[in-house]
């Protein structure tokens, strides 16, 4: 399992209104509906309270997102998929993709969890 964690910055004058708006009800339901998402596995969005924001120009992220494929090979098929230029178009409207910033990681190692264990260092 892999993940694509990326930390989202709306695009430049578009209130945190707006782009969390946008994000929940366009963006998010976009996903499922073409071939590039049928490669992921699980699609989560994290976004940043509204009443965390200081001002519409708070220069902060605005949220991050995060997609879970089964494998760099699914990961990597996602992209490649013809309607991943529609994910991409959308992506252009809402986000500062100049300041887009993301990490593909493999599955966590648990330091501490529900269990309550620490995770063994050696």
């Amino acid at each position: 399992m892999v993940r694509l964690t990326c930390l989202l910055r709306r695009k430049p004058g578009t209130t945190p209104e707006e782009f969390h708006e946008h994000w929940r009800t366009v963006h998010g339901p976009l996903i499922p509906t073409t071939r590039s998402g049928s490669h992921v596995v699980r699609y989560e969005q994290h976004p940043r309270p509204l009443d965390d924001y200081a001002g519409a120009d708070d220069p902060g992220y605005d949220g991050v997102t995060v997609q879970w494929f089964a494998s760099m090979d699914h990961y990597r098929a996602h992209m490649a998929e013809d309607d991943f230029a529609t994910v991409w178009a959308d992506i252009c409207t809402f986000l500062d993709t100049d300041r887009l910033e993301f990490v593909v990681t493999e599955h966590p190692r648990v330091v501490m969890g529900d269990d309550g264990a620490p995770f063994p260092l050696a």
